[in-house]
């Protein structure tokens, strides 16, 4: 579920990002997708670290 909401959240963000810079639809799908997975890289690692040092 905290996967799914970091991707969709990169999407939001890197859409409006592009919007806001002007960009035109194939810009505001590529600055989507590069921020969704970056995202959601970032919450998996932090979900690898929190298992690995025993937090939860």
């Amino acid at each position: 579920m905290l996967v799914t909401l970091a991707f969709v959240l990169g999407l939001a963000i890197g859409w409006l990002r592009a919007k806001k810079m002007g960009g035109n639809r194939m810009d505001c799908v590529q600055y989507a997708v590069v921020h969704a997975l970056a995202l959601t890289l970032l919450v998996l690692v932090g979900w690898v670290i929190v298992g690995w040092l025993n937090w939860v």
